[in-house]
């Protein structure tokens, strides 16, 4: 058991060690023209070697999970944090309430990348922070509904490809709405998929598009922590892609949520005020996995009893998964 205590936390600090670049969003903070790279270039040894190494990895993961359940400080946590799942949708609603009045003082609309153009659009984010500060859930799907008005304005201005990176408020809109449905069930896997499959998207952005993460690391002083830059460029956005497959499947959803919102103070302390204004919204969502664990669902890796599926299982969807969103990023790009 201690040995497996040892190797998970070697593999979140190498996740919070890389994740000033990992976890930024890189068209926010350089101007460098996005160059695609050629799908020789990305398939690299390396590239191949991290995938084949991730997936068994994944794979043993699922087998150290059940041990890890069972140590009793991990154990007390949980338990202490599952009462605190009635503060989930309220912390929700404010916390969007809170983000979308950031955007208004910023002049940006849900994140730096968008400046607010029209007066309709202030009006629209005025009308939606005061039906979500409303302590009422009609009030709060109201608010829900305005705001999914100006995704939809804002996607059909930049397009649907380019808001794919932004998906996890649509799934901020669609918890807040199934909210007291009989579809509340639901709330919690949507706000896992949306958030996990966003980081995923966004990971493969800077392989497909490695000058601008390079460009960062030269005028930002980021640290590769003696990788060559393009090597550490290939190497977190790994990370980061792992990190959304294992919110998508539900696995350490708690301690990766944790990690993350460290990480998020590090690029933040970084990147600065930019960097805050963007990801608060994910701040809050990552409080609420804190809280949640994966309480919502049986992880899909459950479906089989034998270990020996379940290795396969993990292993093969992870490959599956990357390969997938690779082709289609690779495709509309």
């Amino acid at each position: 058991m201690k040995k497996v205590i040892v190797f998970l936390l070697a593999g979140l600090f190498l996740l919070s060690s890389g994740g000033n670049v990992a976890e930024a969003h890189v068209k926010w903070f350089t101007d460098v023209a996005p160059e695609k790279e050629t799908i020789t270039n990305i398939m690299s040894p390396l590239f191949l070697g991290l995938t084949l190494f991730t997936a068994v990895l994944l794979a043993v993961l699922t087998q150290v999970l059940p041990s890890m359940s069972k140590w009793s400080p991990l154990a007390a946590v949980d338990r202490t944090l599952d009462q605190w799942r009635s503060y989930t949708f309220p912390i929700l609603k404010y916390g969007l309430a809170a983000a979308l009045l950031i955007q208004v003082f910023s002049g940006t609309l849900f994140v730096p990348e968008f400046e607010i153009t029209s007066t309709l659009e202030i009006s629209l984010l005025w009308i939606a922070i005061v039906l979500l500060v409303i302590p009422h859930y009609i009030a709060t799907k109201a608010g829900a509904l305005v705001t999914l008005v100006l995704l939809v304005m804002l996607t059909l201005s930049v397009g649907w490809f380019h808001m794919l990176d932004y998906g996890f408020y649509l799934a901020i809109v669609g918890a807040l709405l199934l909210q007291r449905t009989q579809g509340q069930s639901w709330a919690m896997p949507l706000l896992y998929l949306g958030t996990g499959l966003s980081l995923c998207w966004v990971a493969i952005e800077k392989w497909v598009f490695p000058s601008m993460a390079l460009d960062i690391i030269e005028n930002h002083g980021v640290p590769t922590f003696g990788f060559a830059p393009a090597v550490f460029i290939v190497m977190t956005a790994f990370i980061e892609f792992i990190v959304g497959y294992l919110l998508v499947v539900g696995i350490l959803n708690r301690i990766l949520s944790a990690v993350l919102t460290l990480i998020f103070v590090s690029t933040t302390m970084l990147f600065g005020m930019t960097e805050l204004v963007g990801h608060f919204m994910i701040h809050i969502v990552l409080i609420i996995f804190i809280i949640e664990g994966v309480s919502f669902y049986k992880p899909p890796v459950e479906i089989h009893s034998r270990r020996a599926d379940r290795l396969i299982f993990v292993s093969l969807n992870f490959i599956f998964a990357l390969s997938t969103m690779m082709l289609i990023y690779y495709r509309f790009t």
